[in-house]
């Protein structure tokens, strides 16, 4: 090893880990559709929040936030063709059902007990026979939001315990508000620990974002162990439009892949409602720089405190580069596979709630150095 090859290696070690190269922008490549009412062993397609990219099998792994009404709470399988250098098709292969500790399936609200809102899922980058995934719990019924593991056939394999902080607590303004819990997953770049994204503020952290301001979320760096490493307060942008009269509009993050020890691609979906109650979706990316932010794990509310947050950069708005083609509700992002050109890819899913009026859809972008 030459001198200089030394000095950067010992550089990159200080810093934490390898360093990602710095994303320019995407180029879409292609989107597929799936039909509706399409059922895979047995369950229905659709409320797809949660994608992850198995390179050894060239599968997708694509996570249901079906909370046990359509079929029990599941993941699927999912394969990509792609054709000179576009994303040519998608086939959804099989489908497993997640496990309680018991063995059973995840109840749904009607049966009572531990229902799941799965949100996000990841393949252990040390062990890929192990999945993390994410439910954002349930604040009407007190149910916490949590961050567990299971086997590649659904059988739980552990649970890290959560911060108090993060305890629903339904009749207060304390807590994580309903719906807006742990939405996104991404294992740290060095595999050895893992982000979890809120999707929007604490109630102590202040109010929900408006088209007039935006709000706060807490990204939390986990150990394997369970121990907090380090909390960071992520800057969410405005909703992006005003509503029709009466109607609603939201922003807050959908999804995070950790890109080295300091930096983290983020995902943003607005929702925005016109006069006639259909929705529009505005679907940003960001970049969020913590090198300079403030650690507020002992804050356990950021109202009226004084702290750093993340600093962020726009990579890039996804209805944008389709043309204002139509976007549904992107929830989940991947790396995926390498194209034939040597060019990286980032798959995102929509989750169409199982509504109707929307669209399960896959879309493909290269990424631009």
């Amino acid at each position: 090893m030459t001198r200089v090859a030394l000095i950067i290696a010992l550089f990159m070690v200080v810093a934490g880990g390898s360093q990602a190269e710095p994303i320019g922008g995407l180029r879409f490549i292609g989107g597929v559709a799936f039909p509706q009412g399409l059922e895979v062993d047995g369950t229905r397609i659709g409320g797809l929040s949660g994608l992850d990219y198995d390179a050894a099998k060239d599968r997708f792994l694509v996570l249901s936030d079906d909370r046990s009404d359509f079929a029990p709470a599941r993941f699927y399988e999912m394969k990509l063709r792609f054709a000179d250098g576009r994303l040519a098709g998608a086939d959804m292969q099989s489908a497993t059902i997640l496990q309680q500790s018991d063995g059973t399936p995840f109840p749904n609200t009607k049966q009572g007990g531990e229902v799941p809102d799965p949100e996000s899922i990841r393949i252990d980058p040390e062990n890929h026979g192990r999945l993390w995934w994410t439910s954002e719990g349930d604040r009407p019924r007190a149910l916490k939001p949590f961050l567990r593991s299971m086997d590649r056939a659904g059988k739980a394999a552990g649970e890290i315990a959560i911060p108090a902080m993060f305890a629903m607590q339904p009749g207060t303004e304390r807590g994580p508000r309903s719906n807006l819990a742990f939405e996104a997953l991404s294992f740290a770049a060095d595999g050895g620990s893992l982000w979890v994204g809120m999707e929007g503020a604490l109630h102590e952290d202040g109010p929900l974002t408006t088209p007039d301001a935006g709000t706060v979320s807490r990204f939390s760096h986990f150990g394997r162990d369970g121990r907090l490493l380090g909390q960071y307060a992520y800057p969410v942008d405005a909703v992006p439009g005003r509503p029709g009269v009466g109607k609603a509009a939201d922003n807050g993050v959908t999804e995070i892949l950790a890109l080295d020890a300091r930096r983290i691609l983020v995902l943003e979906r607005a929702a925005i409602q016109d006069e006639t109650g259909a929705f529009r979706n505005d679907i940003r990316l960001y970049e969020a720089d913590l090198t300079s932010a403030s650690d507020i794990s002992d804050l356990s509310g950021l109202r009226g405190e004084s702290y750093r947050p993340m600093t962020k950069r726009s990579v890039a708005n996804l209805g944008v580069l389709m043309q204002d083609a139509r976007i549904d509700n992107i929830e989940g992002m991947s790396w995926g596979p390498t194209l034939a050109n040597g060019g990286r890819t980032l798959i995102f899913v929509s989750d169409d709630n199982f509504n109707k009026t929307q669209v399960t859809q896959v879309l493909a972008f290269e990424v631009l150095p």
